[in-house]
């Protein structure tokens, strides 16, 4: 048997066995059933928990009010405590971005990230007033730790203010980790930062590491892995910034008049300009918005400019990637991008280094070239305005001039010299706009306003083509031409003479004759018919075009006519009653002609006094049009009775109703497609005042009656949010509030204390007065917040909508050094009815007794007050319950009341009742933008805080101080039994008093005369009890002393038995501890390994 071979298996190499083998192992996939759970409690497990993880991934779905096409940048905070690396981040990510190198950073910088999104990076200092305001526009915030040190207050402190103010997105940054040497105390450094990072956020939060500084930047590896997450990161909207516009403004100006601040002394109001970017919804010019640590504001004019950082072109999007040129786009006007720092009233060029003029093979910045630029002016800008010429057409070969001979009829033509000079500036501006541009400003033709409404839609080749810089006028210039150079044959309507250009007419700008340089007449339009004839090169498209222009003229004329109300109301100086009555809105003088809209002078006025103003004027031949069956037809179907199934029309118009059985259509989504098209033939001005200016938008606020003091004490580091407000939220109010206490604040809350609230956009003081809902009978007033649980706040401020969160502080100051945040909470209501009641205690004591009945007095102090609480429940202390009755005519205030058992003239009877009160009509702003010290703002004081700043002592009133309670000794009388009651009475009941003996006895009476001897012994004996009671006394205290040292030894014995039975416990517990995990893995189906015999 021990020589036996065996046959090695020889696997098959043909036939059905070999097409089999190994066509199992090919799928490489997922196995489900290898990692399938053998315990069903587990699975269990395994099944609740990713139910309760997509579960808590859902969200109620939000409007996103941002525009696509052109978003607003991406506000990025990085926030942290001093020292922790901040600026050195920041530095690393525009040096990443927009390949410059900043050596100062202030206010927000704006950085092109990809060609949808643009980033505007803003550093958070340490102050609270700027953590508060950067928490609610931020849309990604950078949290910076330092991984040497931990978390510190403010870390903390941000992040509840982020709770408060809806939670944008978070990511967490460790820094100075490379000042830890060893690798298993960064590890476990790591580790333990990670999940106290993810208690405070959400668990699997992202948490980024950067291990060190090199060349003042942090490792590019690390950056670019930062930078790649931060621009595939989508953002949620969050319900208070979707319905509220605002701005982080980039830049400031101050444009009041430099002699109204000198004739003041600097202590004028002013008139200050903010830049920046809208977001959030429309803004109106009528909007009134806030500034945080400024007030409120009402906007003096909006203006739409160029966006100084756009995203990249057509063009551009057909690369994969952004060119080095897009990406060297950045806009940091506070900070010294290209040498070039924009400050509140100046714009300061900062050249490092030396500066030589001619050194072209060094690149210039922005502010160098500026001051080259500057160099090299010759001449002024009078003189180069003077030189500059102006052709009709790129291809033109002479310029247009202006022939003195025609400077007298400027008064006959209907633009005034304002005018002129307008359109002067503008054409010089506008010298290299494309052809089709200026044909559309000096060639087009005048017509009716309901002309203009036809006309716009469809001739798009007209429509005026702006720059890329886009800083010329909002709309497209229309200029209103006279008819003093055409028949009266033209005028009513007739065949009107076309030409390829205003120069062929014989009319300029403004209705002015030009001729050209060389002397040429201009010819005529028939001239220049027989001239075409002539001519062999004459374009295609000029043939015929005076008989196409006339006839798209006349069918213009035949269309149906219909009034743009938007322009109007909008357009006109017309009153809605004059414009409702058919009044011309094309009648206004000739100085009121605004630039950017058509006006029509109208041929004659109507009598309004033969018309009937409630009816609007029909003519037969407008009647006709109702005579028509298609009109009928596709007019039935949008009333109730007519036929809804038929048509496609009918379906377009009934899309938004939602049928029985039908899908759910997204109205606002429609409400969103279809603006663009509401708004097509409108013009951008009269758009901005219908509309507002969308989100997206870089704009120029103007704001007028801006306090000094932000000028003054202007800070770049300090962000400065335009916030705008509702209409409800413009009014003050009293507003009820859930609070609760924050568990990191030390003091307890106590009712009419002053309280700095962040609601909204504002920071303000208000005094709050706690209530609790008692039963739900009656809100009753606490005098102190309630220990880990919510409460009801009432206090006097701005009012601002329900669901509105809000956190509170005591002091903004930075010396504190505990936690600040000192309550959260949401708002409920806004001037609610309910009222706040206070516990009231009024106290009397009864005067008579007549059984039941008692007349108490000293509780009120009339009559009226007596008839006014009549009714009402009162008790003693002993708990006999009574009710009051009637007031008595002497002493005043005394009443007479019934109670459930007679009382004793030592009782004393009280009253509980109940008073309303209401919250203080205190409202403070926190003007902290206004002072030098940002962060040394301080409101209203507590009165000990007061003495303890002023060094006062507290007044001591006498009736104050707490005096010994003397209490008088009360008598009770004996118990008096008659005798003849005490004769029937049996023994054992009758009273046993003996009567203290008056006499002495003879004991007592009797003198006791010592002699001598006894004298000495007893002194001997009262010797010997003095000498004992001192050795007793001392040898108590050596018992004491040998009785505390042998304590000392027990319990350090007792230490030592203790830390030994914890070692005990430890040993026993592993290995029970192992024991239950042998005796799971067994339950789970692991079966240990056998052991060999």
């Amino acid at each position: 048997m021990e020589t036996q071979t065996h046959k090695p298996h020889r696997p098959a190499q043909s036939g059905s066995k070999a097409g089999k083998k190994g066509k199992g192992k090919q799928n490489t996939g997922f196995n489900e059933k290898a990692f399938a759970p053998k315990s069903g409690r587990r699975a269990d497990r395994q099944a609740r928990r990713n139910v309760e993880r997509d579960e808590a991934r859902l969200h109620v779905p939000l409007v996103n009010r941002t525009p696509d096409d052109e978003p607003p940048p991406v506000i990025i905070a990085i926030v942290g405590p001093p020292g922790v690396g901040k600026t050195t981040l920041l530095k690393s990510l525009v040096r990443r971005y927009a390949k410059q190198t900043l050596s100062e950073v202030k206010g927000p910088i704006t950085v092109v990230a990809g060609k949808k999104r643009r980033l505007t990076f803003i550093e958070c200092n340490s102050d609270l007033n700027s953590m508060i305001d950067i928490g609610k526009v931020a849309d990604l915030v950078l949290l910076m730790i330092d991984g040497s040190y931990g978390f510190e207050m403010e870390t903390f402190e941000f992040l509840n203010i982020l709770q408060a103010h809806g939670f944008p997105k978070v990511i967490g940054i460790l820094t100075h980790l490379d000042l830890i040497k060893k690798q298993a105390t960064l590890r476990a450094t790591k580790k333990l930062l990670k999940r106290r990072f993810w208690n405070e956020i959400y668990q699997g939060a992202k948490l980024f590491y950067l291990s060190g500084v090199l060349n003042g930047r942090y490792p590019d590896t690390e950056i670019l892995n930062l930078s790649r997450f931060i621009s595939v990161m989508k953002f949620r909207p969050l319900i208070f910034r979707n319905t509220h516009p605002y701005l982080l403004a980039d830049r400031i100006e101050d444009l009041t008049p430099r002699e109204e601040i000198r004739t003041s002394k600097g202590r004028c109001d002013r008139t200050v300009t903010l830049y920046g970017y809208l977001r959030g919804t429309n803004l109106r010019q009528s909007t009134k918005v806030h500034i945080p640590g400024v007030g409120d504001m009402d906007i003096k004019t909006v203006t739409k400019l160029g966006d100084p950082c756009p995203l990249p072109d057509a063009d551009s999007e057909k690369r994969r990637k952004l060119s080095e040129k897009k990406k060297l786009l950045v806009h940091a006007p506070m900070s010294d991008v290209g040498g070039v720092m924009y400050d509140k009233d100046a714009v300061w060029i900062n050249i490092p280094g030396n500066f030589t003029r001619g050194a072209t093979d060094v690149p210039h910045g922005e502010g160098e070239r500026m001051v080259i630029d500057l160099q090299d002016v010759d001449e002024t800008l009078e003189e180069t305005v003077a030189r500059s010429n102006i052709r009709l057409f790129g291809s033109s070969s002479n310029p247009l001039t202006i022939d003195a001979r025609h400077r007298d009829r400027e008064n006959n033509y209907s633009d005034d010299d304002d005018d002129n000079e307008e359109e002067e500036e503008e054409e010089e501006e506008e010298e290299d706009a494309s052809e089709g541009d200026s044909e559309f400003e000096e060639g087009e033709e005048v017509f009716s306003e309901d002309e203009q409404g036809d006309e716009g839609s469809g001739e798009e080749d007209e429509q005026p083509c702006t720059g890329p810089s886009n800083t010329g006028r909002h709309a497209a210039r229309t200029i209103v031409r006279s008819t003093h150079g055409f028949s009266s044959k033209e005028k009513e309507g007739g065949d009107v003479v076309f030409a390829d250009s205003d120069s062929e007419l014989g009319f300029g700008r403004a209705g002015e004759v030009m001729y050209a340089d060389d002397g040429k007449d201009i010819l005529s339009d028939d001239e220049e018919e027989f001239d075409e004839d002539n001519e062999d090169d004459v374009p295609a498209w000029k043939s015929g075009l005076a008989a196409k222009a006339s006839a798209a003229f006349e069918e213009l004329n035949r269309r149906r006519r219909r009034k743009d109300w938007v322009a109007m109301i909008y357009s006109s100086s017309l009153g809605p009653e004059q414009i409702a009555n058919g009044a011309d809105t094309t009648g206004v003088k000739q100085d009121e002609i605004d630039d950017d809209f058509f006006r029509v002078d109208s041929s004659g006025a109507v009598n309004q006094d033969d018309l009937d103003m409630t009816k609007e004027a029909l003519s037969p031949g407008a009647l006709r049009e109702w005579e028509d069956e298609e009109v009928l037809d596709s007019l039935r179907a949008l009333f109730i009775t007519g036929d809804r199934d038929g048509g496609e029309a009918d379906q377009e118009t009934n899309t938004h109703e939602n049928p029985e059985g039908g899908d759910f259509v997204d109205l606002e989504a429609r409400k969103a497609q279809s603006a663009p098209t509401e708004f097509e033939g409108i013009d951008t001005g009269t758009r901005a005042l219908v509309e507002g200016y969308r989100p997206g938008t870089y704009v120029r606020i103007e704001l007028a009656s801006v306090p000094c003091e932000f000028i003054q004490h202007f800070d770049s580091r300090y962000p400065i949010i335009v916030g705008g407000l509702l209409a409800a939220e413009e009014r003050m109010g009293y507003l009820q509030v859930r609070i609760k206490r924050h568990r990191w604040f030390a003091r307890t809350l106590k009712t009419n204390d002053p309280l700095i609230f962040s609601l909204g956009w504002r920071r303000f003081q208000s005094v709050p007065i706690y209530s609790l809902d008692d039963h739900s009978i009656r809100m009753r007033m606490l005098k102190y917040t309630p220990e880990h649980m919510h409460c009801y706040a009432s206090f006097y401020g701005p009012v601002a909508l329900p669901n509105t969160g809000f956190c509170a502080f005591n002091a903004l100051s930075g010396e504190t050094v505990a936690f600040r945040v000192s309550a959260t909470g949401v708002v409920l209501d806004i001037d609610r009815s309910t009222k706040i009641v206070k516990k009231l205690k009024l106290t009397g004591v009864p005067f008579k007794i007549f059984k039941n009945t008692a007349f108490i007095r000293d509780m009120f102090t009339s009559a009226l007050e007596v008839a006014k609480f009549e009714g009402a429940s009162i008790r003693t202390v002993s708990g006999i319950r009574g009710q009051v009755k009637k007031a008595l005519n002497k002493p005043e205030g005394a009443f007479r009341a019934t109670f459930e058992d007679k009382v004793l003239m030592s009782d004393i009877i009280f009253l509980r009742a109940w008073y309303s009160i209401q919250p203080r009509r205190f409202y403070n702003p926190v003007t902290s933008l206004l002072l030098s010290d940002k962060s040394r703002w301080s409101g209203m004081r507590l009165t000990g805080q007061i003495r303890r700043d002023e060094g006062l002592k507290t007044p001591l009133a006498v009736n104050s101080t707490y005096k010994p309670i003397e209490r008088p000794a009360r008598r009770f009388n004996t118990l008096k039994v008659p005798k003849k009651l005490q004769a029937a009475l049996p023994y054992a009941s009758k009273p046993k008093l003996m009567k203290p003996q008056s006499k002495q006895t003879y004991m007592q009476k009797r003198a006791v005369v010592l002699e001598p001897e006894e004298k000495k012994a007893i002194a001997l004996l009262q010797q010997i009890r003095a000498l004992r009671k001192d050795q007793v006394t001392r040898r108590r205290e050596k018992q004491q002393e040998r009785k505390e040292t042998h304590r000392k030894k027990v319990q350090k014995d007792e230490a030592k038995d203790a830390e030994k039975e914890r070692e005990k416990k430890k040993v026993y517990m592993r290995a029970a501890g192992m024991k239950s995990k042998r005796e799971a893995d067994i339950e789970e189906g692991k079966s240990r390994k056998r052991r060999k015999t």
